[in-house]
């Protein structure tokens, strides 16, 4: 049992859905967006070289995890309108949702940048009559304890694809099997993920950002004589393991996770390559079972799959991708970045945190560059829109909400002079 149930812990919400339905709605819904999903997910508007096809993804913006997250932080104001909310971290990481959580009265808590803190939550703020919500993202075992032991009152988003991936970790450790995840050592959720491990003596943990990062590993394993020394292998991963990690022991044995917002073929592909690099390393001793060294099962989010296959779609369409693609969402979205990524493949695509980066007056657009780091600064295009008829395909990171979808469509027809209240359907 990964949690306790407690009166002060809550995980099922507060039964007021209804209640807060309306307030959910206002501040996120889009018409537009419900319009162009009536209407197939493509609706062209305009004529002659101003027109403007606009096509959406077939799986975009909020998953059922965000969307149950946002749902329960309103139950959460509902429920307790005269206690004080705080929240571990964001709630999810949208600049909008969480601006709102804030202008209900929703404290955040930041990790500390320094002192003897630095790099954890200071929970001494925290009274026990204080009321504390974990994200969507969950918490580790070590901050959920401390909360434990504060006695105030939490209530839990965490969303259910990542406790399915916890529940294997938490198995891994179990059987003596280190868990290898891949994921940004630095995320909240792989923070999370890993210290699952800690429920069990000698639970290890490893993280690996990508295949590249995975291949040191299987060097390591394999032997292999480019492989890094014990001493540079301690180095190169001293924050993405276990404390007392030991690669000539904990390496033997090893279960592959994941976290739930990475790029979903890469995550499966580094597991069959790290079985294979075992079988390579071992499957010449007697008595070998591969079943005994090595786990792995299918822990990728739907969601994420979905939004991954759909912007697959889009830009591998056999009539060619569209023009260009724009994606919505948070910059430090894990999730929303890799459907960047996706999508730069194949066209020209930005990202973008919020429709307010489109200035439809000036035709620029301010975006992070696809694959760059959350804290790169944002870069300008002029004329992002091309003259002439073109197809703009958009979509967004499962914790960008309709109505930002919404808003940069209105931009982007503003942008091309068609007027929005205006803007009449026509055939495609």
């Amino acid at each position: 049992m990964l949690f306790p149930m407690e009166s002060t812990y809550f995980r099922r919400g507060f039964g007021l859905s209804k209640a807060v339905e309306p307030a959910v709605q206002a501040a996120y819904h889009s018409d537009f967006v419900t319009r162009l999903r009536a209407a197939g997910n493509v609706e062209s508007f305009g004529e002659g070289n101003r027109r403007v096809t606009i096509r959406l993804a077939e799986s975009f913006g909020f998953c059922y995890g965000v969307d149950r997250a946002v749902d329960y932080a309103y139950q959460t104001r509902a429920q307790f309108p005269d206690r004080r909310i705080l929240l571990v971290g964001e709630i999810i990481h949208n600049p909008h949702v969480n601006d709102r959580l804030r202008e209900m009265g929703i404290s955040f808590l930041y990790p500390a940048t320094e002192g003897d803190w630095k790099g954890k939550f200071d929970f001494s703020v925290i009274a026990p009559e204080d009321v504390v919500i974990l994200p969507a993202f969950g918490v580790t075992l070590e901050d959920f304890e401390r909360l434990q032991a504060i006695g105030c009152s939490v209530v839990d988003t965490t969303c259910g694809s990542v406790l399915n991936v916890w529940k294997r970790v938490d198995q891994y450790a179990r059987d003596g099997f280190t868990a290898l995840v891949h994921g940004k050592y630095y995320h909240e959720e792989t923070k999370a993920t890993a210290s699952q491990v800690f429920r069990h003596p000698g639970g290890s943990y490893l993280v690996v950002y990508d295949e590249e990062e995975a291949q040191l590993v299987m060097d390591y394993i394999e032997k292999a004589p480019h492989a890094l020394s014990r001493e540079a292998f301690l180095a190169h991963f001293r924050d993405k393991s276990s404390p007392g990690f030991d690669p000539d022991l904990h390496l033997e044995r090893i279960g592959c996770a994941n976290q739930t917002t990475m790029l979903a073929g890469e995550s499966l592909a580094i597991a069959a390559q790290v079985g294979r690099s075992l079988e390579r390393a071992h499957g010449g001793e007697p008595g070998f079972d591969l079943a005994s060294h090595f786990r792995s099962y299918d822990t990728i989010c739907s969601a994420t799959q979905e939004r991954q296959d759909a912007v697959l779609a889009m830009i591998d369409d056999p009539a060619g991708p569209p023009d260009v693609m724009l994606v919505i969402g948070g910059y430090n979205s894990s999730n929303t970045n890799h459907l960047a990524v996706i999508c730069a493949r194949k066209t020209v695509t930005y990202h973008v945190a919020d429709a307010d980066r489109i200035d439809p007056d000036a035709n620029t657009i301010r975006f992070k560059p696809a694959g760059a780091p959350a804290s790169a600064p944002e870069a300008e295009a002029e004329g992002w829109l091309p003259t002439g008829p073109l197809t703009i395909g958009l979509t967004a990171g499962a914790s960008t909400p309709n109505n930002k979808i919404g808003e940069a469509v209105e931009r982007i027809l503003q942008a091309r002079g068609i007027e929005v209240e205006a803007a009449s359907s026509a055939p495609v």
